[in-house]
């Protein structure tokens, strides 16, 4: 299974520090900043929705493919916000009031990114939704490549002690194991928040349930590499893509094989209290939600309006037949085969619910939809 995307995918034009300094001076000093071609926008101003997407590739200066492409080309966000603190501009429906992010990859930079638009003058997101819609891997025991998951729990996978597989005891099954533990799963977990660690965190189960029951008959792109692609697995993975409600560990560290894809199965069992199935493996969620949560603390986001959405474009596990080792190289080679098709359901199951959020907002603002869990 490989988490990370590759590096030509990165965005990192990063303006040299002059440009940076001069754009963060502007930003501070004016009450409202210009989107490029377009009527100045005056702020703060209230977001409906943040889309917040992780990845882009460039090509010629623009955004060729990846996760905010279909919000650009399709809804379309047309309107381009500086934003000089990130390593994109941010870009916005003046009509819907949407706003869209690309915060970069992996926990490190999407925790920044969202720290630094939440804590941004020109926007009020005390009533926003959020809706985080990236690319994954897929269990094929619960699902299928070009599959979507609604996300009620997101797992952090990095924040753990490690023992080489080398040297741990002979009756383990890991060598990973929790803080504040001495062996793999020993109970009673660790909280799952705490001074050292935010661990695991639950969305509000009652949006995702309506997210999901607005999504869940979607059609899905498929085609000839799709059936190809799943012909090996069994079950749910042999499944065309379809629309499920699953859970995600996030990490950093890429892995392989299906020791550690049982591991990453048992590590989002234990941190939930048996209440989360593994299903997407990625990078940046319980960053985002790290820095939603400290955000709320001051009464700047409200953490029951986050989704988080997530589409298949690889299997987290090797097809029958195939060694670990192999199935790494062949994606470093030749990336992710179901990119394409992930990145078109995303939007597709995405879209009509960001659409809802904010097309409704006589309702929305106040009173969130299937009402809330805490």
């Amino acid at each position: 299974m490989s988490v990370s995307i590759s590096e030509n995918r990165i965005l990192s034009a990063i303006s040299k520090p002059a440009k940076i300094f001069a754009a963060i001076a502007l930003s501070c000093a004016l009450p409202s900043l210009p989107a490029f071609g377009a009527t100045p926008v005056q702020g703060p101003f209230e977001v409906r929705v943040v889309v917040v997407t992780t990845w882009e590739a460039i090509k010629d200066g623009e955004d060729a493919h990846g996760e905010l492409h279909a919000w650009r080309t399709q809804w379309p966000l047309k309107t381009e916000l500086p934003f000089a603190v990130g390593v994109h501009p941010l870009m916005y429906d003046p009509d819907r009031h949407v706003l869209a992010i690309l915060t970069g990859m992996a926990t490190a930079r999407a925790a920044a990114s969202i720290m630094a638009l939440g804590l941004d003058p020109r926007f009020d997101l005390s009533h926003a939704y959020w809706l985080v819609a990236g690319t994954a891997g897929v269990d094929p025991l619960v699902a299928s490549a070009g599959s979507v998951a609604w996300c009620r729990w997101v797992v952090d996978g990095d924040l753990e002690q490690e023992l080489d597989a080398r040297d741990m005891p002979a009756d383990w099954p890991t060598g990973a194991f929790p803080y504040g533990r001495s062996r793999p799963y020993e109970v009673p977990a660790p909280p799952i928040h705490s001074e050292a660690a935010n661990v695991a965190f639950a969305l509000n189960r009652k949006l995702v349930d309506w997210a999901y029951a607005r999504t869940r008959d979607l059609v899905l792109p498929d085609d000839p590499q799709l059936a190809k692609l799943r012909a090996p697995y069994d079950g749910a993975g042999k499944r065309p893509p379809f629309v499920f409600e699953g859970d995600g560990l996030m990490s950093a560290r890429t892995w392989y094989g299906p020791k550690l894809n049982e591991w990453a199965r048992q590590w989002v069992s234990y941190w939930t209290a048996g209440g989360g199935v593994f299903a997407m493996s990625a990078e940046e969620d319980t960053g985002v939600m790290q820095a939603l949560t400290l955000l709320a603390q001051d009464k700047r986001v409200d953490l029951d309006r986050v989704l988080i959405l997530r589409a298949a474009s690889d299997y987290t596990l090797e097809p029958p037949g195939m060694s670990a080792a192999a199935f790494a190289a062949k994606e470093a080679k030749e990336g992710f085969p179901a990119e394409t098709q992930a990145l078109q359901s995303l939007y597709r199951v995405g879209s009509p619910v960001v659409r809802a959020l904010a097309d409704d907002w006589d309702h929305t603002r106040e009173t969130i939809p299937g009402a809330s869990a805490h």
